[in-house]
């Protein structure tokens, strides 16, 4: 990143975060009021119920809305992935956001499915962060810039925010992070990523527990976490969450490296998450570990370990059919239909 005056500081950032607006509890006991109204038994369509009042309680309005709903995937590249942690090159990164900019992506094709704008924000591609086992993968600069980028993402009119990201080298970024976050073993926050061998494995898991040996500080400040392990990317992602918040825009998180951002925030403040729900559970091990950590259940589980946003943005199609359901079914009184024990 560049070497000009921040936007934020960590410190501005901490100040965002002890003032995030809370939940708009009148909208969210108008959609409860209505849903116990509506033609079906009670608890009938399960977390779809749960969806629409989390919608409207963080847009602030009822019923919620899903018109406009926005993908939003991140690129970096990370100095880590030098190291032999990925099955593929960091070259691919860039090619992987031509490849979204072509419309040749799966997350093109559920952004299409789902009538979802894609935007794909590139970081300084041809700058990866640095070696976290040598030392901070970035400055607080740069750290702060990426964070900066990443709530530009939240504009006007979006209505739903769907996060992803790509970056050669982030899952082990991720593993670090948590690692630092929450504890346990480095083995236990390491997965496979994008197909290593056994060998690859050892590799990752060596590199997480080099990376905090190396960078002892991030496991007393979420901040220092995200900045000494995680990537630009990473860092825009927790970004955009935070602009979510302000602008009462709800989020969706994807996978392991997305979930594993938004969870810095969450150690800055438990509540800092309330806006968000996790699309789906990857099958990255450690992704699993998080959602407990986090305390949220994903809303899909279907085996996808894809990344590039690709179940947030399936998971699009889940909260517009629940708000659908919410706003377009009739109530007992309107379809003359009797209510229990009538």
């Amino acid at each position: 990143m560049s070497n000009t005056q921040p936007a934020i500081t960590f410190e501005e950032i901490r100040a965002l975060v002890r003032n995030l607006p809370g939940p708009d509890l009148d909208a969210g006991t108008a959609a409860l009021q209505r849903e116990r109204q509506l033609t079906k038994p009670a608890g009938a369509l399960g977390r779809l119920e749960e969806v629409a009042q989390w919608m409207a309680t963080w847009q602030g309005q009822h019923p919620a809305e899903v018109r406009r709903p926005r993908v939003a995937v991140f690129a970096g590249n990370h100095g880590i992935a030098a190291r032999g942690v990925s099955a593929y090159p960091a070259a691919v990164t860039a090619q992987m956001v031509a490849n979204f900019q072509n419309g040749g992506a799966a997350v093109n094709q559920l952004c299409e499915v789902a009538d979802a704008d894609l935007r794909v924000y590139e970081l300084d591609l041809e700058t990866p962060t640095a070696d976290f086992t040598q030392g901070p993968a970035m400055g607080e600069e740069d750290c702060c810039q990426a964070m900066a980028y990443g709530m530009m993402a939240v504009e006007s009119g979006v209505q739903l925010l769907a996060l992803g990201e790509m970056g050669i080298g982030n899952s082990t970024a991720a593993a670090a992070v948590c690692h630092a976050l929450f504890g346990g073993e480095a083995k236990d926050w390491t997965g496979r990523g994008t197909g290593v061998d056994d060998e690859g494995l050892a590799r990752k898991v060596a590199a997480v527990e080099a990376g905090l040996a190396a960078n002892p500080q991030a496991k007393d400040d979420p901040f220092e976490a995200l900045r000494r392990f995680g990537g630009y990317e990473l860092a825009a992602i927790a970004g955009a969450i935070l602009a979510a918040r302000m602008a009462r825009v709800p989020v969706l998180l994807d996978g392991y490296a997305c979930t594993a951002a938004a969870a810095v925030l969450f150690k800055a403040d438990r509540r800092a998450l309330d806006h968000c729900m996790v699309a789906h559970r990857s099958v990255e091990p450690g992704h699993d570990r998080l959602l407990a950590a986090i305390g949220k259940e994903p809303l899909l589980d279907l085996g996808m370990r894809l990344g590039e946003g690709s179940g947030a943005a399936l998971a699009i199609n889940i909260v517009k059919s629940a708000c659908a359901c919410h706003a377009g079914m009739a109530t007992f009184a309107d379809a003359g239909v009797s209510t229990r024990g009538a």
